[in-house]
């Protein structure tokens, strides 16, 4: 039997030559916003202000078993490493952010290897940042990229240009995201949702965007009941508005769809894992927000008075919640939304 292992004999000079073939004013303080809180991702306050002295590369050999089909690769709470999942069919093996630039892609395509039982092997991504998306480029030709249409274009439209910003960043990032020249264009897109048979174990990818990005999917393995949901239900922190079409009613609708799911575990992009309570504390958070925007709106107050009161106000109700500056992001998304 072929199995995955065989197939990743593929020299990573190999792949990424393979892969270079394939290869309104309120928004404008939204937009340095959501680069500043994302200059800090999946990080602690502490470390926020350091350098990428640990390079975000995916460890090896950090692999758990989440239930009897899903295995995760943690974050560890480090900067530019997504939580990225395993799940594992007796014919293919789904792999859910493969991490940022081709190291990572390697390292998770080794740890795939581990636990994998067939040759074929699918990749999903939540979003189209970096550190969910261009791992990418260490998979074979064979590795067949699905994604929702809303998440395509967004790739499309905008895929490089984070790649360019994060490369910015420091001459780590620039050398850990050198070989990604381009996306590699996916095997299957779908509209709204889309159901893969691993063998034995199915997975369904459902598009429910915009609310950190246009093209947001989350990722629920049926019979394990494992949601991966992107950066619509992370644990103890702020999400993040990074659109102009990111809105609040459409995350609260998002988080109605993942709650109907009715997941055991939840793995958001970064941070810890958890229950369905995570997705339960962003309803109450965003719902909470809302009416206090939309309070302050009538009484006169401006955008910018409503952000800068908000991110005092809800940080002091959540202490224990990570990037408080993603307050000021919803709330100014939100102020203009609203009537």
């Amino acid at each position: 039997m072929i199995t995955l292992a065989r197939l990743l004999r593929v020299s990573a000079a190999d792949q990424v030559r393979s892969q270079r073939r394939r290869a309104g004013p309120h928004w404008a303080r939204i937009a340095l916003l959501a680069l500043l809180a994302c200059s800090a991702f999946a990080v602690s306050p502490a470390s926020a202000q350091r350098p990428y002295t640990d390079l975000p590369i995916v460890r090896e050999g950090k692999t758990i078993q989440l239930s009897p089909n899903v295995y995760v690769i943690p974050d560890e709470n480090r900067r530019g490493v997504p939580n990225v999942g395993i799940v594992v069919g007796s014919r293919a093996t789904l792999v859910v952010d493969p991490g940022m630039g081709l190291k990572s892609g390697q390292a998770v395509l080794r740890e795939a290897a581990k636990v994998s039982k067939g040759s074929e092997i699918y990749i999903a991504t939540t979003h189209l940042h970096p550190e969910h998306t261009t791992g990418e480029v260490a998979f074979p030709p064979s590795a067949k990229i699905v994604r929702a249409v809303a998440q395509q274009q967004d790739v499309e439209e905008n895929g490089m240009k984070w790649v360019a910003e994060f490369s910015g960043r420091s001459a780590e990032l620039t050398d850990i995201l050198k070989e990604v020249k381009g996306f590699r264009a996916p095997s299957e897109t779908f509209e709204r949702e889309k159901t893969l048979d691993l063998g034995g174990v199915r997975v369904k990818l459902i598009w429910l965007g915009a609310g950190h990005t246009p093209g947001d999917t989350v990722i629920f393995v049926e019979g394990d009941a494992v949601l991966f949901s992107g950066d619509l239900a992370m644990k103890q922190v702020f999400p993040a508005f990074t659109s102009p079409k990111s809105s609040t009613d459409t995350w609260l609708a998002a988080v109605d769809a993942m709650e109907a799911l009715r997941p055991s575990h939840v793995v958001g992009s970064h941070y810890g894992m958890g229950g369905a309570s995570m997705i339960s504390a962003y309803r109450d958070y965003l719902k909470a927000l809302r009416a206090r925007v939309a309070e302050m709106k009538a009484q006169g107050k401006s955008a910018d008075e409503t952000a800068k009161t908000l991110r005092a106000e809800f940080h002091a109700k959540y202490p224990d919640w990570d990037q408080p500056m993603r307050v000021e992001m919803a709330v100014t998304a939100t102020y203009a939304q609203l009537p």
